[in-house]
């Protein structure tokens, strides 16, 4: 596991070789925030069954992912496809048959995880820098599109952080949001979005509507930082909340298709 750390946060990256037994087919491997520590309170990301236990599906801390978006070439009927930011897998069996190969460069702030995937006439390069500045983690994407078929790109965050102790308040957003009536949440009149019940014993899955005009910033209480904030570079098109007992995330989608021979930039924030 690597480590980025300054006086007041620690950020623990797992290592895409040495802690492969972590990965499945749905977290990027290359850059993979596995825990954030305050250097007075401790943890304070955590996941839907931390600390308990782990599973490379529900995961932990602030991780990312392509995997809806798998990509396909050659015979139809083959189950291999490529998976951006873990390599190529058995989309039948949900196993990955081979890891993509990460070019890793670390500086005191930052750390840079560079791959190219290959699948039949698919080329894709991929660099993923995770930087510390302060209180801020930065994530950042570059992928180039260096083969012969346009490629589409779902790329979404799921960073897990404590329910808020003394309230059920949850979130606040700067772009207005719709919200269908359901069993986990409700919108508060401090324009929170909270639980409606608590506490939770199961997961409550949530899909937002919205028509942003600008890029989305997530205001969030935490129960021992008292807020934390994330900011994305771009306007999400598809925008879910999930939590269980355990955890609360958001998931906002960035979808793109990318022709031959163009590149895609884009990156997240999360203050701390």
């Amino acid at each position: 596991m690597y480590t980025l750390k300054n006086k007041t946060l620690s950020v623990s990256i797992l290592d895409p070789i040495a802690d492969q037994a972590r990965f499945g087919t749905r977290y990027a491997t290359g850059g993979y925030i596995f825990q954030v520590e305050d250097a007075k309170y401790g943890p304070v990301t955590t996941g839907p069954t931390w600390p308990n236990s782990f599973n490379w599906f529900d995961g932990q801390g602030l991780p990312d992912t392509f995997h809806n978006q798998p990509l396909r070439a050659g015979d139809p009927a083959s189950n291999i496809g490529l998976i951006i930011g873990i390599g190529l897998c058995d989309l039948q069996a949900n196993k990955v048959s081979e890891f993509c190969r990460w070019d890793i460069q670390q500086s005191a702030s930052e750390m840079v995880f560079s791959t190219t995937h290959v699948l039949a006439d698919i080329e894709v390069k991929l660099e993923r820098t995770i930087a510390l500045h302060g209180r801020t983690i930065r994530v950042a994407n570059y992928l180039r599109n260096t083969g012969k078929q346009h490629i589409p790109i779902k790329w979404y965050p799921h960073p897990f952080y404590p329910h808020p102790t003394a309230t059920g308040e949850l979130i606040r957003l700067n772009i207005p949001v719709n919200m269908p009536e359901n069993d986990g949440y409700v919108m508060a009149d401090s324009g929170y979005i909270a639980r409606k019940t608590s506490p939770w014993t199961d997961g409550h899955y949530l899909v937002l509507s919205h028509d942003a005009r600008t890029n989305l910033v997530v205001i969030q209480k935490h129960p021992t930082l008292g807020l934390v904030a994330g900011t994305c570079s771009f306007i999400p098109s598809f925008f879910p909340i999930w939590g269980n007992q355990n955890t609360f995330s958001w998931e906002p989608f960035i979808e793109r298709t990318v022709a031959a021979g163009h590149e895609l930039r884009w990156w997240m924030d999360f203050e701390f």
